[in-house]
């Protein structure tokens, strides 16, 4: 591919102690020189990108492709090309597909079919056999078929003792395990958020202990064990509490949450509309101000999307759609609106926590602008406003939570290896 010059950005790549005004140059798929002023050597392409913002491209460690086995809803190259579109270089894909992603043969499709995809596809597999919560998998298998981590991805693993095993299992082979923590008996068919909305509508709440109960087990089984842990999509105030504590005393643990969790409310389900639905749920202020500040502080390791595509028919009815959200084209300007342009958190910040944190724990390429490192970068405007309309996204499925809303942070290039993935300058 042709080398070329990105002139006047600012550059910000927090991993590298980066941030200032200057050039990147581009070859042969690699970072090939940082710097306040660069000159084109023979052969560069040169663009000037004044005015516009370069850093690492962005690493969502939690999402959902749905391929193989429900293609109506999205695949690998229409989830990536949506990736792209955010910004996203980098996904880690969970294995709830069917089959279960929990052999071999599942993981080196997702990893073939991958290469060819606009972002970098990192399988997550199964700890359990099909995920039933019976049975460990073959994670040395798992990890030469190239899986980065271990997960249930969509329910826990019920079975402490299994759980137990399944974490040193996979810290012996090198992979890290991701927990969906929540309490099939507690949640017993809720919904939505247990609350005030739920009772109104009358519909099952989904109790916020559930997911506290399974992070405090999670982080018990850590401490006992010395095997890492990473806390999935995080939503309450007491799960945050434990998190925190747990990292005070130095456990292994990690943990995420997704931009909807830090922004939304529980109070957007008197619509009754399914675009809300996702688990876990929206939750009441005092969780969102408790996840918002735990971002800030850095107790949350990550911002992920946890895209869960489903199709319009499937979200119908209130009621009995499944739960899931699209994100991956709005979770920077999400984040960017709601931490970065209220002053709470540093342009740097977050992408330490889009990008060079994940990079980091799931022990993958990215994160960096650095000479020698495949050149996977991310251009925003981040003065540009834009309003989320649904059916100009590129995921096959359409069910946003930020659908109507106005955001501040418009990506207008992303690469890949050196390559442009998505671009509308």
């Amino acid at each position: 591919m042709p080398s070329c010059i990105l002139k006047n950005l600012h550059i910000v790549s927090p991993a590298d102690s980066i941030d200032f005004t200057g050039d990147i140059r581009i070859a042969d798929g690699k970072f090939a020189a940082v710097g306040p002023r660069l000159s084109p050597e023979p052969g560069d392409a040169v663009h000037d990108l004044s005015g516009l913002t370069a850093f690492p491209g962005l690493i969502d460690m939690h999402v959902h492709l749905r391929d193989p086995g429900f293609l109506h809803k999205e695949d690998i190259f229409t989830g990536c090309e949506a990736a792209a579109a955010g910004g996203v270089t980098a996904v880690a894909c969970m294995p709830n597909t069917d089959p279960v992603a929990d052999c071999p043969e599942i993981l080196r499709y997702i990893v073939e079919k991958g290469a060819a995809a606009k972002a970098r596809v990192y399988p997550v597999a199964a700890i359990t056999r099909g995920m039933k919560g019976e049975a460990l998998t073959d994670m040395a298998a798992l990890k030469a078929a190239g899986a980065v981590a271990v997960s249930d991805d969509g329910k826990p693993v019920p079975s402490a003792r299994l759980m137990r095993e399944g974490m040193c299992l996979a810290r012996e082979n090198g992979l890290l395990t991701i927990s969906h923590c929540e309490d099939l008996e507690l949640i017993n068919g809720g919904i939505m958020h247990k609350g005030s909305v739920s009772e109104e509508l009358g519909v099952p709440g989904m109790d916020r202990a559930s997911e506290d109960f399974i992070t405090a087990r999670e982080i018990a089984l850590a401490e006992s064990t010395g095997a890492p842990i990473h806390i999935a999509h995080v939503s309450t105030a007491g799960a945050v509490a434990f998190i925190r504590a747990a990292k005070k005393r130095g456990l292994p643990v990690t943990c995420e949450t997704a931009p909807h969790y830090f922004l939304l409310t529980h109070e957007l389900l008197r619509s009754r509309d399914a675009d809300y639905r996702m688990n876990p749920p929206l939750r009441e202020e005092a969780d969102v101000a408790a996840i918002r500040e735990a971002v800030v502080d850095g107790t949350i390791d990550c911002i992920v999307t946890d895209h869960a595509p489903h199709a319009a028919f499937e979200k119908a009815n209130f009621r009995t759609a499944p739960n899931g959200v699209v994100g991956l084209e709005t979770s920077f300007a999400a984040s960017f609106t709601a931490l970065v342009k209220t002053g709470l958190l540093p342009l740097s910040g977050l992408i330490e926590r889009m990008s060079s944190r994940p990079a980091a724990i799931l022990g993958v390429p990215g994160g960096h602008i650095r000479v020698g490192a495949p050149a996977d970068l991310t251009v925003a405007d981040l003065s540009q406003s834009w309003t989320v309309e649904p059916d100009k996204l590129r995921s096959k499925s359409k069910n946003t939570v930020f659908k109507g809303m106005e955001l501040t942070g418009r990506v207008v290039l992303t690469l890949k290896g050196g390559e442009t993935v998505y671009t509308i300058l």
